[in-house]
């Protein structure tokens, strides 16, 4: 079909720049982070991530939420409304788990949130965040032929969160390991699924529909799929020996190499160094995190040499697939921890929106034929 352009002198149409990307467009004043890409700095409500890096989730759950909420929590009660919530979650999910048999984890963890109704008497912000994890292992153990394990309310969130995975308390060092991550990812600036989440959350839809609305712009590959994939890289490389040539093929493909480059940073991902150093604490990785290391370092040579004009800097999905596999999740699970993470900057932003009251409705520039002047 071919489209006949039309002119009109009857309108005329004012032309000014449109980036499709959205890139350098201020949509959006907050509280919550700021992603320096220049410096390779993220601050998250006035720390440095790297400052943030021994917290716990739950601390930095009080810290994004402050102000925004009528009873501001301290890290000790938000554990235990967590907690609480978490044994609530864990009921919901007893009619509709056979459900996710036939879909992705990700799909799985999207067909769960989706039920809570919009009646539930919980906090909203603090059940979604309780949901996630418990929705995710017990989506993780189905999908493995096991029965879900109910939430242990002794436990931290991270630590349950491992119990309920693999139905037993997890060592010390993949705890810290875990709640490390999950404060790493906690937010992020206005990335795609927090605009998504904003967007949603200024219509008035909710907090449950603002987060499954998150969720389904994280799922998206250029979001949220990249941590698997650095591990199926890792595979494929096979050993040491392999490594220059298995990248210097993938290069000359015109592959990318998974774990390297981001849209904002031109240095390299503050994120990855304090996930390097959460992977290092992990007993039994030594070998994969040293076999990684040096695929790491082959990579950012190359980078160098192939693509001068262009920075690609090791990113967090490297690192992140090290942690995650070194605790125990399933590859398949991967975007279900990160949502799990990222559900507290989501969580913080619909709040932040639902205070400012105004709905969020841009503009396009039309550039279709226009009907013939009259």
């Amino acid at each position: 079909m071919t489209i006949q352009s039309k002119t009109s002198t009857a309108l005329t149409l004012v032309s000014d720049p449109v980036s499709p990307g959205l890139e350098n467009t201020i949509a959006a004043e907050t509280i919550f982070s700021h992603v320096d890409g220049a410096a390779g700095r993220l601050i998250v409500r006035g720390y440095d991530l790297e400052q943030l890096s021994d917290w716990s989730f739950e601390a930095v759950l009080a810290l994004l939420w402050q102000g925004l909420v009528s009873h501001e929590d301290t890290e000790a009660e938000i554990r235990v409304a967590l907690a609480q919530a978490r044994v609530h979650a864990f009921r919901l999910i007893e009619t509709l788990l056979p459900a996710t048999d036939n879909l992705s984890q990700v799909e799985g963890l999207r067909l769960l949130l989706s039920s809570m109704p919009d009646a539930e008497p919980l906090a909203h912000h603090v059940l979604a965040v309780a949901a996630v994890p418990v929705f995710a292992a017990a989506i993780a153990r189905r999908s493995a032929g096991l029965a879900p394990v109910a939430p242990d309310t002794t436990l931290g969130h991270a630590a349950d969160f491992l119990h309920m995975l693999h139905g037993e308390n997890a060592p010390a060092e993949k705890v810290k390991a875990l709640d490390t991550y999950l404060v790493t990812v906690a937010d992020h600036g206005l990335n795609a699924s927090t605009f998504t989440a904003r967007v949603i959350a200024s219509t008035k839809a909710g907090v449950f529909s603002s987060v499954v609305g998150a969720l389904c712009a994280l799922k998206g590959p250029l979001h949220g799929g990249a941590p698997g994939p650095v591990l199926d890289m890792l595979d494929a490389i096979g050993d040491e020996s392999n490594i220059r040539a298995w990248l210097v093929n993938a290069l000359v493909r015109g592959e990318r190499l998974m774990g390297f480059g981001h849209r904002i940073y031109r240095v390299r991902d503050p994120r990855a160094d304090v996930l390097k150093q959460a992977v290092t604490g992990l007993r039994d990785s030594g070998g994969r995190i040293n076999f990684a290391e040096a695929v790491e370092k082959e990579a950012l040579a190359l980078l160098a040499e192939k693509k001068p004009l262009r920075p690609l800097q090791t990113n967090v999905e490297f690192y992140t697939a090290l942690v995650l596999e070194g605790v125990g999740f399933p590859r398949e699970s991967f975007t279900n921890v990160f949502a799990a993470g990222r559900m507290a900057g989501w969580t913080a932003h619909i709040l932040e929106q639902e205070h400012l009251g105004k709905l969020i409705r841009p503009q396009s520039k039309y550039v279709g034929p226009m009907p013939e002047a009259r």
